[in-house]
């Protein structure tokens, strides 16, 4: 072969060689809309119920939808915090290196008013306002929705204290301030709880720390009551932050505290950071174990009333893990409905296929009342104080919202109790339906193998899934407290059952379900092995009820009919199963209702 004809053989090797690099047929990120304004369910809500926020949420709306907003998740969740015990001089330090993209979340969350916002806005459904944002923040990154939520939560904890007054307004203050100074020369302030001990677990009776009383001195201008605390914590969230809540046992019990991480006099207390938590999702955020050894803290409260005393304002992070849930819920839909929109099978998109449809129309169901479930708890818990109609539902809605959104959204399949399990039959002719699948799996499936690797953001969606279901309480923890709550006062059930028959006559099927709804939770008021059934049907009602009242009526009715009434006389396993209670035509125009609008 003559040199021309082997260097044109050359050329077209070479041309060949990168046409089959030709990308085609791959889907785009899901950035480029705003998650609020695009957002039909969630435009809808603020518009009812908080009209003077929709600015604050469109705005955060977009950094949700914004490429660089979310590759700073991605950085992250990479680049994970690294302990550091002592500097390179050898002096103990305890502190925590996170990545820079973590700290900058972190002043975006403080900047947008995630944390503070119900506790700022003198405008009304404040709650209700700030669970948008954070349902928002929850579509962005998950390791910093941990510290926005225990701050959100901390503010009612030192509301009632006047030497923790300025922490009150550092917590609530929107300037983002990682420095280690006193409270008093920062700008704002992050707060962790470090509660769990490894012998208890959620039995916060068996707390071992123990506490002895130092001395009262003026903190802050107000009188103060210092304690040395002895002792080892289990799980201890945001081991960085400027202060904790913690319990340790005193003479009269267990007692609540608060620790200061740096002292007023400008040192460092005794916390120290026995290691961080090797979690296999929220990489972001660091989870540690500590050790007090004469740790000095504030007392808060009585003596011996300290698990009361946290758990005044634990409703807030319950809550708040239901409104993640329903965010992180929000996501992986979000991602199925951008993947199978571009990516083509068989000659068109894959969310026109049938079956697909059926699987994203399911899913949006899901979410939508996983949404409007978190948002009726927030909107009960801004009228705490002016009606004890919604306090008592918020009092037993509040777990069932924590229990049902963080367990619907892990990745694992799970059926629940059928009619047939329970010691009391249904009414007759009628075979209720407990089951359901677990949610983020089958969004990972709509994206096949592309969803299983870590450039994806699915794969992260599908790791974070399970933590709400076991922070803060878990399952088993919550149904427990859903069945003290209606055992010690019949009005929180009352008053759910009251929100629900507000609407007798709306949906025969969600009329009966009511009733056999309360027949469930009465008889868990007598036999605790049906508390998870009983949890399970008012989170079920109370969707209902919101969707009736606030969707549009194909909707609901497919809820309806495919969560509260048979299918098939069994329960079903899988989304994507609505055969027989909803055409493709309808289900179209739902997973059209899910899309986020441009």
């Amino acid at each position: 072969m003559n040199a021309p004809a082997k260097t044109a053989v050359l050329r077209l090797a070479e041309k060949g060689r990168f046409e089959t690099h030709e990308v085609r047929n791959q889907a785009r990120a899901a950035t480029g809309c705003n998650a609020f304004s695009g957002d039909a369910v969630l435009t809808a809500a603020i518009a009812r119920e908080a009209a003077w926020a929709a600015q604050r949420c469109a705005a955060l709306g977009a950094l949700a939808g914004d490429e660089h907003v979310q590759d700073l998740a991605r950085l992250a969740n990479t680049h994970v915090p690294e302990l550091k015990t002592h500097d390179r001089f050898g002096h103990r330090i305890d502190w925590v290196e996170f990545h820079p993209a973590w700290h900058e979340l972190m002043a975006l969350a403080y900047g947008h008013e995630v944390h503070s916002l119900a506790w700022t806005a003198q405008a009304p459904q404040p709650h209700h306002a700030r669970a948008v944002l954070s349902y928002l923040w929850n579509q962005v990154e998950h390791g910093t929705g941990c510290p926005t939520g225990m701050a959100y939560a901390a503010h009612a904890g030192f509301g009632a204290d006047p030497a923790l007054k300025i922490w009150a307004q550092k917590v609530a203050a929107t300037q983002y301030d990682p420095s280690r100074l006193e409270v008093a020369r920062k700008r704002s302030v992050v707060i962790g709880y470090a509660m769990t001990e490894k012998q208890g677990g959620s039995d916060l009776r068996e707390t071992q720390t123990t506490a002895q009383f130092s001395q009262s001195s003026s903190y802050h201008g107000a009188r103060a009551d210092w304690y040395c605390l002895s002792g080892h914590k289990w799980f201890c969230s945001v081991p960085v932050a400027d202060g904790f809540f913690t319990l340790a046992k005193v003479g009269a019990g267990v007692t609540c505290f608060f620790l200061p991480r740096t002292l007023p006099d400008g040192s460092h207390n005794r916390f120290y950071l026995q290691r961080l938590k090797d979690k296999c999702g929220n990489r972001s955020n660091a989870s540690s174990e500590v050790e007090f050894a004469g740790t000095l803290a504030l007392r808060v409260g009585e003596e011996g009333r300290g698990i009361r005393e946290i758990l005044s304002h634990a409703h807030l992070t319950r809550l708040d893990f239901a409104v993640g849930s329903a965010g992180l819920m929000r996501q992986a839909l979000t991602l199925a409905l951008t993947h199978t929109t571009m990516r083509s099978s068989f000659a068109r998109p894959l969310s026109e296929q049938p079956m697909m449809v059926n699987v994203l129309a399911d899913m949006a169901i899901e979410v939508e009342a996983a949404c409007l479930l978190a948002l009726r708890v927030a909107k009960a818990t801004d009228h705490l104080e002016t009606s004890p109609q919604q306090r008592a539902f918020a009092r037993i809605a509040t777990p069932v919202a924590k229990y049902f959104n963080c367990s619907r959204a892990p990745a694992i399949a799970y059926e629940r109790p059928q009619a047939d399990d329970i010691p009391r039959p249904p009414p007759e002719g009628v075979k209720e339906t407990w089951g359901g699948p677990a949610f983020p799996c089958e969004a990972l499936q709509c994206h096949g193998g592309n969803g299983f690797i870590e450039e994806n953001p699915m794969a992260r969606v599908y790791r974070e899934a399970p933590l709400n279901s076991v922070w803060e309480g878990t399952a088993n923890m919550m149904c427990m407290d859903v069945r003290r709550a209606m055992r010690k006062n019949r009005a929180t059930l009352d008053a759910v059952l009251a929100d629900c028959t507000q609407l007798k006559g709306a949906d025969t099927g969600f009329d009966r379900f009511v009733a056999r709804t309360q027949q469930l939770a009465e008889l868990a008021c007598d036999d605790e092995f049906v508390a998870r059934a009983a949890t399970e049907a008012l989170a079920r009602a109370v969707q209902g009820a919101e969707l009736i009242r606030y969707s549009t009526p194909e909707l609901a009715e497919a809820f309806v009919a495919t969560r509260l009434a048979p299918v098939h006389g069994a329960s079903a396993a899988m989304f994507g199963t609505m055969a027989g209670t909803i055409t493709k035509a309808s289900a179209d125009r739902i997973v059209e209702r899910a899309r986020l609008v441009a």
